[in-house]
């Protein structure tokens, strides 16, 4: 597992946390060995009225990621991420991007099961 993406509210590993996935502002995509990031802007999803969530899980799994670090995903989502054999991560609002990563790289983080958020 080298690349894994962070919702967040900007483009950096000292940005906050994006609780939303499909509406969140971005993604920080990390690779975990070099601690190099890339931005992935998801301005796009934010003005749809349905489907931003099917659309943000297409786009990170584009980059490449292997996991997902967020706060909160709905079943459709879920489903698509899960079809994508990317990992999820839930429940990680009020951290850093820089903070959810470590916890990461330290197994502190428990993988998703389903979907924790009920779909619109």
């Amino acid at each position: 597992m080298s690349k894994i993406a962070v919702t967040s509210e900007g483009p950096s590993l000292d940005d906050q946390i994006d609780p939303r996935f499909g509406r969140a502002a971005g993604f920080v995509v990390v690779d975990l060995e070099s601690m190099g990031t890339q931005y992935l802007d998801n301005g796009g999803s934010q003005v749809l009225a349905q489907g931003a969530g099917i659309q943000a899980a297409e786009l990170i799994a584009r980059a490449g990621v292997s996991c997902l670090l967020t706060g909160f995903v709905g079943p459709k989502a879920f489903r698509v991420l899960a079809a994508a054999g990317i990992k999820v991560a839930q429940n990680l609002e009020g951290l850093t991007v820089r903070q959810a990563v470590e916890r990461f790289k330290s197994g502190q983080v428990e993988m998703a099961q389903a979907a924790n958020r009920a779909g619109r």
